[in-house]
């Protein structure tokens, strides 16, 4: 997946299925999951079809027909009250066909609806798309490395979650509360379709397995996740900040940062991690 992301998604090249008629059994109503109805479902899927449009080889690009006939069978295979279930399915189902695809717009029509009014018909349209992440690593308590290498291999078992690189540890002395073991640090990106708060609950479920506790604030754990960067994403609430608050005083974030994507542009203080690490070490060159 490495360099997926370097054409803009909205500047991306599409695959488009316009009104692909499938009857299945969704709806609230009993009566819809047994006798069935007609649904229409359209999708734009979005990849860099530049090689494929060069070469003219279809292993270049991706089949419009098996797509349609992946859709045709997510939806007859499965029964649900919701179109919207149905077509987080189908984009899901989508974007995990081929790695080249970068974003999926699903729509689907349900034109029987028992709706009771003239109309044409109701519908509903997503867009899901997989997300650049960067995870900072830590631990200081037990087999450091190896709780490390674990939760690694862990979060490699969620099916929406796909790991792209992982830095090289080092060992680095703690940050805020001193007296405490040192730490095992690194960072890593993936690729998710997960949202912000679902990757960070993934997170802590992984945490909890490793033994985390959450009890003394910049004190000795187990093992710590954190989510520096989502694509570009800027937010602050009570739950979560993205990027990652304070970083640009830790090297022991910016050094596995700038191994990984020393090219990776901060979008609040649009430097690069090389940039902002040669900042911390006083105006010394990183050197990767």
């Amino acid at each position: 997946m490495a360099g997926r992301f370097k054409i803009g998604k909205d500047k991306m090249d599409n695959i488009i299925i316009k009104n692909l008629e499938v009857f299945a059994r969704h709806g609230v109503l009993p009566e819809e999951n047994t006798i069935g109805q007609r649904f229409f479902v359209s999708c734009e899927i979005s990849l860099d079809l530049r090689k494929a449009g060069k070469t003219d080889a279809m292993e270049d690009s991706v089949s419009y027909s098996d797509i349609a006939h992946l859709i045709k069978k997510t939806m007859e295979e499965n029964i649900y009250k919701l179109i919207e279930r149905c077509a987080e399915r189908v984009a899901e189902e989508i974007l995990k066909f081929d790695s080249r695809i970068v974003s999926v717009s699903v729509e689907i029509k349900k034109p029987s609806a028992p709706i009771g009014l003239p109309l044409d018909y109701p519908a509903v349209l997503i867009h899901r798309a997989w997300h650049e992440v960067y995870v900072a690593l830590g631990s200081n308590l037990g087999e450091s490395r190896a709780i490390i290498e674990q939760a690694v291999e862990r979060l490699k078992q969620f099916e929406n979650i796909k790991i792209d690189r992982v830095s090289t540890l080092i060992e680095t002395k703690p940050y805020g509360v001193t007296d405490q073991p040192m730490f095992l640090n690194g960072a890593m990106r993936l690729y998710t379709l997960l949202t912000p708060y679902e990757l960070l609950d993934v997170l802590h479920e992984v945490e909890k397995e490793a033994g985390r506790e959450r009890k003394i604030h910049w004190g000795p754990r187990t093992l710590d996740l954190d989510i520096l960067f989502y694509d570009d994403l800027i937010t602050d609430d009570e739950v979560l900040c993205i990027p990652h608050h304070d970083m640009k005083k830790r090297d022991f974030v910016l050094k596995p940062m700038a191994e990984i994507a020393p090219y990776k542009v901060h979008p609040v203080y649009k430097k690069r991690m090389e940039e902002m690490l040669e900042d911390l070490s006083g105006g010394q060159k990183w050197e990767r």
